[in-house]
């Protein structure tokens, strides 16, 4: 600490949260501190859950009780002491969906500009339909004449341009679509009667009286739907709300008369819709729902009136359709074109729209068009447009928390992504970033690596220091990649001349979105890395045209042919949660648990107690904790502050009630165990103590996938992107999968590098069992390593759309043209 200058760095002191093991760490204020370690080693524990925790908990404490409790904030760290953390904010690795009315124009903030800009700059159109030149009179909130008729009006503000506000489209109400019943989902099958069943909505949501009640209607219900006529399908779809007497049998056979309200197929569907609360309620009435391209607006989301003014030529719809790149092209023109009372007021705007869209575009989204919707923005995409918008607000004295913010960056992109690190720090704040892109971890000022390895083998400092330091550690396992000592090939490749040699997967596609017609060979038996800067074209050609054209189920239109070269299962293993609560574990995922049920249920402590393998559950068995009901946790309501989710405290989050502790197994080494305690070991740990042939083969192979830190017992829908597709790959090693392709999208999200040679070594061993792997990927590791790549740009968006290089990874690393291919170069010099 210094006298003048206030604390040098944040003091942690006995840390605990996870696998964190009491530790004791001082983290820099003021630089960029790096966090490195193996994939569940505890970064995220100390960045996130130490660090972020208490720096967000502490500023919200300081906060009123009244404004606290409309704030969601984290529980008080497991930790001895901080000292000197700053209010803290985050940007996680997953970054939230927005919603349907977000676009990367609204996200980023750049519309509201462009609104501006069309409020003041443009030519406003009359009551009459006649264009007025653009005027000063409009930023003075002066009433404009209309020299062709005389009509005296108000130019729209700002707000009334906004598609979330005064400007929606009446039709969509600002979100460019509209929903409705699809009619040929009511009836799926029109060669069944109504009294069997014909008209889906009615059974799935409880109407199951309606056939009764449409026969009251003069319907036949014994015919095939297809046989009705008109009239008899008119009253089906839409026929009226009236009451009509029926007779219902109950279950003993006794008749009851009732008056039935009748509810046509349509209206069973909207009702459904309206009542639904819940995800699974949505996704059935979902089947019904078919969603269209609003007619009125042609999805701009914008009214016809919001559409009206003109800024050289363009309406703000034009404009917002347009790519970040053009719109910084564009922007700067209109100015000379104006009067030239005007042109400050519109430098100045200008001006403001181009330092906004400057960071964007150094991030590496020049592409992305500003009326794209939120939700279809990838993950990296969001997170950078959210780190861009923290570098525009300009805040001091923040310790700002960077989960992966390498995650979806072409190396290309890497130094802007520095860049706003570096303006942050500029601004005096502070920069937390866990991250594994070495490029990352080489330009930090401090170095903390956690580690040695995962799970209960990790939780401790094993490195700090500048970068240098910690290259030269003998102890650190990131120093070797760090100081460039490390090799990037670590697998056999195959040679440029073999190959082709077991064949290859031809696909010609037409033009769509911004990628051209292409024809592109993939590999068979081999591993394919499809590389390229954002938005060049790698999703389109892979998980757009190739996926679904090999499936053959439904062939997109814009895929002329393909030679699928006798491949009959596509297998797309992406990095997406497994499971939706904490009920799904890397025991039931497995398929470890069954078997272990029953083993348990087998021994005599069970049978003397009848107790079968279904009570052995902890889901629904008689074995399940009845105060958590075997969810391991319970919530509290702490009245005006946010629920808190706490360990249960009757069963310590095992899950069980105290009888299955008494239920003991044998091992082969070591004391018996119970189910529970077995549940709370590391797939590693309980290896050894287990005697289940079947079992042990499933937790080799996770052991094998560098899965083994995990415990049975772990939520999986908690784990990392990177540990999700590992695990979604353990059933598939022991197949032949001579005529399967995997298809796996950035699968070194959240790896170590060391994870990374794990995942390779996983992937040859799909190979050698006869699988086609084609990846999408931006790490350099992963590329160098690949048998065959396919480089597609130059650019994003209108720029790329092509293939600019194919061959093996020496091949592309020695093509000028290519982009990937200079920093390939460059790794594949390393360690030689």
């Amino acid at each position: 600490m210094t006298a003048d200058r206030g604390p040098a760095v944040i003091e942690v002191r006995g840390a605990r949260v996870h696998n964190l093991r009491n530790v004791d760490v001082d983290v820099p204020l003021g630089q960029m501190v790096a966090i490195a370690g193996a994939s569940g080693s505890g970064k995220s524990s100390l960045a996130m859950g130490v660090l972020y925790a208490e720096g967000s908990r502490r500023y919200i404490e300081a906060l009123s009780t009244y404004t606290r409790r409309r704030m969601s904030h984290a529980a008080r760290a497991a930790v001895d002491e901080v000292r000197h953390v700053p209010a803290a904010l985050a940007l996680r690795q997953r970054p939230g969906v927005p919603n349907v009315r977000s676009t990367f124009g609204t996200s980023s903030e750049l519309l509201n500009v462009l609104r501006v800009m069309f409020s003041r700059l443009a030519s406003h159109r009359c009551p009459n339909g006649h264009y007025l030149a653009p005027t000063i009179d409009v930023a003075a909130d002066l009433e404009l004449v209309c020299p062709a008729c005389g009509a005296r009006f108000r130019p729209p503000g700002a707000e009334s341009l906004a598609f979330n506000s005064d400007g929606a489209c009446p039709t969509c109400t600002g979100t460019g679509t509209i929903r409705d019943v699809d009619d040929a989902a009511l009836i799926p099958d029109p060669d069944r009667t109504i009294a069997d069943g014909a008209v889906a909505p009615w059974s799935m949501f409880g109407l199951t009286v309606m056939p009764q009640v449409v026969g009251e209607m003069g319907v036949r219900t014994d015919v095939p739907y297809s046989a009705l006529s008109d009239a008899e399908r008119g009253i089906v779809l839409h026929g009226p709300s009236e009451k009509r007497h029926i007779t219902v049998p109950s279950k003993s056979g006794k008749l009851f008369e009732l008056n039935v309200t009748y509810r046509n197929a349509r209206l069973a569907v909207q009702e459904a819709l309206d009542k639904a609360t819940t995800e699974r309620g949505l996704s059935r009435v979902n089947r019904f729902i078919t969603t269209r391209t609003c007619p009125d607006c042609q999805g701009t989301r914008l009214s016809e009136q919001a559409r009206a003014p003109r800024i050289d030529g363009r309406n703000l719809a034009e404009v917002t359709a347009l790519s970040l790149d053009a719109v910084v092209g564009w922007a700067p023109t209109v100015v000379d074109e104006l009067p030239a009372e005007m042109r400050a007021m519109a430098r100045q705007l200008v001006d403001q729209l181009l330092a906004m869209a400057r960071r964007l575009s150094e991030l590496g989204l020049g592409y992305l068009t500003l009326d794209r919707a939120g939700a279809t923005l990838s993950t990296g995409e969001r997170q950078r447009v959210h780190l861009a918008r923290a570098v525009r607000n300009q805040t001091t004295g923040v310790l700002y928390v960077l989960d992966e913010p390498s995650i979806g960056l072409h190396p290309a992109n890497i130094t802007g992504l520095l860049g706003v690190i570096r303006d942050l720090l500029a601004d005096g704040n502070s920069v937390v970033v866990v991250d594994h892109d070495v490029d990352v971890l080489r330009d930090a000022d401090w170095l903390i690596e956690i580690g040695p390895g995962s799970g209960g083998d990790g939780g401790t400092v094993v490195a700090t220091g500048p970068v240098t330091s910690v290259a030269a550690d003998p102890s650190s396992k990131i120093g070797p990649f760090l100081a460039g000592a490390q090799g990037a090939v670590i697998r056999q490749r195959a040679s440029a001349s073999g190959l082709f040699s077991a064949g290859k997967i031809t696909l010609v596609t037409e033009p769509i979105h911004t990628v051209h017609g292409l024809t592109v060979d993939f590999p068979r038996q081999r591993l394919t890395t499809v590389t390229g800067v954002s938005g060049s074209g790698k999703t389109t050609l892979v998980l757009e045209s190739l996926v679904p054209a090999v499936r053959d189920t439904q062939r997109p239109a814009h895929v002329r042919t393909v030679d699928g070269a006798s491949i009959d299962r596509v297998n797309v293993v992406d990095a997406t949660p497994i499971g939706a609560n904490v009920r799904s574990t890397i025991a039931t995922y497995s398929g470890v648990l069954d078997d272990l049920r029953r083993a348990y249920a087998d021994t005599e402590a069970a049978r003397t107690r009848g107790l079968k393998a279904a009570d052995f559950s902890y889901n629904t068995g008689r074995l399940r904790c009845p105060r958590c009901e075997g969810t391991g946790q319970i919530v509290l309501d702490v009245q005006f502050l946010p629920d808190v989710d706490i360990d249960c405290p009757d069963c310590g989050g095992s899950r069980y009630g105290p009888e299955a502790a008494e239920i003991l197994r044998p091992t082969p080494d070591g004391p018996p165990v119970s189910l529970p305690s077995l549940l709370a070991m590391s797939v590693t740990s309980a290896l050894d103590r287990i005697d289940l042939g079947r079992v042990r083969k499933k937790l080799h192979t996770l052991v094998e996938l560098g899965l083994g830190y995990l415990t049975l017992g772990e939520s999986t829908p908690a784990l990392s992107g990177g540990e999700a597709q590992r695990l979604k790959l353990a059933a598939e090693l022991g197949r032949d999968q001579s005529s399967t392709m995997f298809v796996l999208d950035e699968p070194s999200v959240g790896l170590h590098p060391l994870d990374t040679r794990v995942l390779l070594g996983v992937l040859d061993r799909l190979i050698d069992k006869g699988a086609t792997i084609v990846v999408i990927e931006h790490d350099l590791d992963m590329i160098a390593n690949s048998d065959y790549v396919i480089d597609m740009g130059p650019g994003g968006g209108a720029a790329g759309g092509r293939i600019v290089a194919t061959g093996t990874a020496g091949q592309v690393a020695g093509d000028q043209r290519s982009v990937t291919g200079r920093f390939l170069r460059a790794r594949l010099a390393e360690g030689g």
